[in-house]
């Protein structure tokens, strides 16, 4: 994998979508889209790059899971916690703007 390839964002950090304008937390990284072409087509309609980093995100405030091209992501500055329902299935706690993901043991 090149640089560009190298995800700008990891597990338990929390983003802000900049298109839709909302907050989550990442729960898993794809290196590349791994969706189906049947997605892409239907949901990717700004048609980002599927050969850059792809994550896997909890939604603020909401029940919802997205999975989001890195270039509509930036980083979440506001340091506030993230309220869904299945966010301790993945983590921890949140110490210092990041969540601690759970041990893969």
């Amino acid at each position: 994998m090149n640089s560009d390839n190298k995800p700008r964002f990891s597990v338990g950090q929390i983003i802000h979508h900049k298109m839709f304008n909302y907050r989550g937390v990442i729960i898993d990284v794809d290196p590349i889209f791994k969706g189906s072409d049947e997605w892409y087509e239907m949901v990717a309609r700004t048609r980002p790059p599927k050969d850059k980093p792809w994550y896997h995100v909890l939604v603020d405030e909401s029940e919802a899971r997205t999975y989001v091209a890195e270039r509509n992501l930036e980083p979440d500055r506001s340091n506030e916690p993230i309220n869904h329902p299945e966010l301790y299935s993945f983590f921890t706690d949140y110490k210092e703007g990041v969540y601690i993901p759970k041990s893969l043991n």
